[in-house]
């Protein structure tokens, strides 16, 4: 394995302190992959004593396979509201009815696993109802921002030849936006329900949920002729736990306490340009 360690206050004492506490081979040293990236290769096991240093360092820390590399991996599937995006969609149109605060604590409490995402999902929906469709294009004006390193990241795929697919319990109108500001690949999600201009309080067709989202993933998966191996999942919340199974890495970006306790690699302090550093070997 390779140990990679990356935050913006990285600096040479931690680097100092974790090769200490790793206790690698003589002669091994950290390698810089990214202003506030590194790794240190030929890893034999994972040390607790490190994951606390860096936790307590507010440091992203992740033991990665040898072979887990950008030129192995040749799809990634990816989440979008808190994960490629900086918003949830679904609370921000809540907002233009001033119902945000019911609408986002049942966004989080789906998120939490607490309740299952399909039920969530309706009550949220059904709560706008009546709202002008014009709402949906002043989310996108004036809130939704993609969030820091997306471009890198995405920008990595298209280089190593990944797809990229993005699949959504969100909704098609967001979707479509983000795949193409992003130029990608696929993108699946769900669809509002408008009549009249104003929203219905129903989502038309199936709803996506957790199952659907892994559907999508080994859909493509399957058209695209790949294997488990060369796929990853990145999401936020407890309905990308099982796409993230379908994966050889599930990696939570700034997630639910859930989904960081069952994916392969936690980013809780850097972008999204921290996947390409993941998966970077020079």
């Amino acid at each position: 394995m390779r140990l990679v360690v990356q935050s913006s206050s990285i600096q040479l004492a931690h680097l100092m302190q974790i090769h200490q506490l790793s206790r690698t081979k003589p002669g091994l040293q950290f390698i810089q992959i990214a202003e506030h990236a590194y790794y240190l290769p030929h890893q034999d096991s994972v040390s607790d004593e490190v994951k606390k240093f860096c936790h307590s360092q507010q440091i992203d820390c992740s033991y990665v396979p040898e072979k887990q590399t950008l030129k192995n991996i040749k799809l990634a599937v990816m989440d979008m509201d808190s994960t490629l995006i900086n918003i949830e969609c679904i609370d921000e149109i809540a907002d233009m009815m001033n119902i945000k605060p019911q609408v986002a604590e049942i966004t989080e409490s789906a998120m939490r696993g607490e309740i299952e995402f399909k039920e969530s999902l309706t009550r949220r929906v059904a709560l706008l109802k009546g709202l002008d469709e014009s709402a949906l294009q002043r989310v996108v004006d004036e809130r939704l921002k993609l969030n820091p390193g997306a471009k890198i990241w995405i920008d990595a795929c298209k280089a190593n030849g990944i797809s990229t697919l993005l699949v959504s319990g969100g909704f098609e109108f967001f979707a479509n936006h983000v795949k193409s500001k992003l130029d990608l690949d696929y993108a699946e999600s769900n669809t509002l329900e408008i009549c009249n201009g104003k929203l219905t309080g129903k989502v038309h067709g199936e709803i996506v949920d957790a199952q659907a989202k892994a559907n999508f993933l080994i859909q493509r998966r399957e058209k695209l002729g790949l294997n488990k191996d060369q796929v990853i999942a990145i999401g936020d919340g407890a309905n990308d736990l099982t796409m993230m199974r379908e994966a050889v890495a599930g990696i939570a970006y700034h997630a639910k306490p859930i989904v960081q306790a069952q994916a392969s690699y936690a980013l809780n302090y850097v972008g999204l340009d921290g996947i390409v550093n993941l998966f970077s070997t020079i």
